[in-house]
């Protein structure tokens, strides 16, 4: 086989493609498989002996171009191309594939050919799936749940014709049965979520699975893409967020807030990252901020905080917050619900005596009070109220590549309640102290030190852990919050750049 040949086989523009095509599956594009297995020792791919795996091969561009690697790095080795070529499909290289079709898919990525022992494969195997395999497992049913991934039965006992989304590298206590072998590299991009039953598009997240059943195996390396909404939050990643932030083996994260950087067709909220977990390594993180062209670049103890701060240059100014000793916002945010009315509640349209005013996602109406079961103690004071949710996909920016953070903030005078689509902060007896509190909640400092503890797309009050409560019978903006926290210009200048001046939010 000749050189030529081999460069037309590994031609990434149709894989290139084929990250484009859907937004349910998030395939990876050729470049940013190459990020990531630059993020590898390299004479990795020098050593005939090294082994690779992907357990999520959907088009098996991770594969195909650690293949290509080899090829190169192997060549003083192994001189002959073709005994070359055999050697690294049959020995070096092993996928699990996600479903049959990226099977197939993955195999003509891969051997050129969707069937390994057909007279077209570049490596010449005595079986169908060569390396590359799929096997049909079923979920395991306990109640209404998977024991395994937690996808939902109703929506995934499907009959035998339909794809049920149960992923052998999950699906199995004994991963290590599946080669029966040991690998040095696993790397790629696992499936993120599955409807886990729950109102509306309700999703669990299930990547972390597919990261602790990788660690069980002990590879020497691993690397995977994954959301990057675990930092902070997501349902049923407490646990793998505090593994995570406390195991000193993640030498490097590369993190990209706007996910769209990372995958320009895919709308992913709270961003994308990747990773290089070591296993020799004990150390800071080597952790990565990459911003439009920008890449920020800081070795970090990502257990420093309780959440995870994404952006390096936040990390001064989140110190000097903290050592100021003032209390956080949050204290005075109400939780869900502040006056017990769920989102859908709408009120009626004609006033009757004795009548609340109701504020809701759908606009203003009136309600009796009696239905206001929570926050009375809130009714007769000046309040404010502020979007639970935000105003586009988190880290997205603007064509001025700046965030505007929260969708509405407004005042609620006395008599006035809002339903569950709002947080309500503080309680005041007179207008002035509300209109401080709101004017505050404006202001870039405020929302930039929100935006470091988000990462989807529903605010609570814990996300306010980081703005600091203040006196609010003062009035504020940012340039006395920056004189009053001793913000340096290059501090000032990050978050005037990060965050989209206040429009007056949305109607």
């Amino acid at each position: 086989m000749n050189n030529g040949l081999l460069e037309n086989l590994y031609n990434p523009d149709v894989l290139s493609c084929l990250a484009n095509l859907s937004n349910d599956e998030v395939f990876t594009t050729p470049d940013v498989v190459n990020a990531m297995l630059d993020l590898l020792p390299q004479e990795l791919f020098k050593n005939p002996d090294t082994t690779f795996l992907d357990p999520a091969c959907k088009t098996g561009v991770f594969l195909r171009e650690i293949a290509k690697r080899l090829i190169v790095g192997l060549e003083n080795q192994i001189p002959d191309l073709d005994e070359r070529i055999e050697h690294i499909f049959k020995k070096q290289l092993y996928g699990i594939s996600i479903t049959e079709l990226t099977s197939l898919v993955s195999r003509r990525s891969v051997y050129c050919s969707k069937w390994p022992n057909g007279e077209y494969s570049i490596a010449k195997f005595d079986n169908s799936e060569g390396n590359i395999r799929f096997k049909k497992v079923n979920h395991s049913w306990v109640g209404d749940k998977c024991y395994y991934c937690g996808a939902s039965k109703l929506q995934y006992n499907r009959t035998e014709d339909l794809e049920t989304h149960a992923y052998e590298f999950i699906h199995t206590k004994k991963v290590e049965e599946i080669f029966n072998m040991k690998f040095d590299v696993i790397i790629g991009n696992p499936p993120y979520q599955l409807s886990d039953g729950g109102n509306g598009s309700s999703a669990k997240p299930i990547y972390q699975l597919f990261i602790s059943q990788a660690i069980k195996l002990q590879p020497r390396y691993l690397s995977m893409i994954i959301p990057s909404r675990w930092f902070a939050g997501g349902k049923g990643l407490d646990a793998f967020r505090e593994e995570t932030l406390n195991d000193r083996r993640f030498s490097k994260i590369v993190d990209y807030p706007n996910a769209k950087d990372c995958f320009p067709s895919n709308n992913i909220s709270g961003g994308v990252m990747y990773f290089l977990w070591d296993k020799q390594y004990n150390g800071d993180c080597e952790f990565t901020n990459v911003i439009g062209k920008d890449r920020i670049v800081q070795n970090r103890k990502l257990n420093e905080f309780e959440l995870f701060i994404r952006y390096n240059d936040a990390l001064s100014i989140i110190h000097k917050i903290n050592d100021s000793g003032y209390k956080m916002l949050s204290e005075i945010i109400t939780s869900r619900k502040p006056f017990g009315l769920d989102s859908f509640e709408r009120g009626h349209e004609e006033f009757q005596d004795n009548d609340l005013f109701l504020v809701s996602s759908k606009g203003n109406s009136y309600i009796e009070e009696e239905k206001v079961t929570t926050g009375k103690n809130l009714i007769d004071k000046y309040k404010v109220i502020i979007g639970k949710a935000l105003s586009g996909h988190i880290g997205e920016t603007d064509e001025n590549g700046q965030v505007k953070v929260l969708a509405k903030v407004a005042l609620l005078e006395p008599k006035y309640v809002c339903t569950e689509s709002y947080l309500c902060v503080g309680e005041y007896d007179n207008i002035i102290e509300a209109q401080n509190l709101e004017n505050y909640l404006h202001t870039k400092f405020a929302r930039f030190l929100l935006l470091q503890a988000l990462t989807s797309m529903n605010i609570t009050r814990d996300k306010f852990c980081f703005v600091p409560l203040l006196d609010f019978k003062e009035e504020w903006n940012d340039k006395k919050l920056y004189e009053k926290f001793s913000l340096n210009d290059e501090e000032i200048t990050f978050i005037e750049s990060m965050i989209k001046p206040w429009d007056g939010g949305e109607e």
